[in-house]
């Protein structure tokens, strides 16, 4: 059985994770992932996306990112986003959840939204919000994990291999204290 870990990225500790959580966002692309980038998508531009605007953002605190480590190779990641401004400093955005998807269905999303959901408690964030391609695989996991869906808009994003416009459906999900 694998063991599976989910640690905290830390800003100085980024640059070691950087490669790995760009070829997860690249290979989610390329497998029909909208998270808002679209084909052609290279490697080049995931380790971009990563170093040039994630990686910064760890400075301020403001945003927590996670990896899903399993037997030492890291395969999924999640963010949460605090910064709102002062007038929803009890709220914070999920964003980029990925898993690799070689690695998809074993439990590994779910894992990444419980740390998510421990950090944004301990921040004293009280409700979760997020979006989501309408009909993504990945709905049925933030529904099980009691998000709920607040709307839809059709014809927010484009499809990832496609011209296509999908629809994008919001979702919160209210934290227990």
């Amino acid at each position: 059985m694998s063991e599976l870990e989910i640690i905290k990225i830390a800003s100085h500790e980024f640059d070691s994770q950087a490669i790995a959580l760009a070829e997860i966002l690249h290979a989610c692309v390329n497998d029909g992932a909208s998270v808002g980038f679209v084909l052609p998508f290279g490697l080049e531009h995931s380790l971009s996306f990563w170093q040039g605007l994630i990686g910064p953002s760890l400075q301020f605190e403001s945003n927590t990112l996670f990896a899903a480590v399993m037997d030492g190779e890291t395969v999924g990641t999640v963010q949460l986003n605090c910064a709102t401004m002062p007038n929803q400093m009890h709220r914070a955005d999920v964003s980029k959840m990925l898993v690799h998807p070689a690695h998809q269905r074993k439990g590994i999303g779910k894992a990444l939204l419980i740390a998510l959901e421990q950090e944004a408690r301990l921040r004293e964030r009280s409700l979760l919000t997020l979006d989501t391609r309408t009909g993504d695989n990945a709905e049925p996991l933030y529904k099980s994990m009691g998000f709920e869906t607040a709307g839809i808009i059709p014809q927010f994003c484009r499809d990832t291999k496609t011209e296509r416009l999908d629809s994008t459906t919001y979702m919160y999900k209210i934290l227990s204290s």
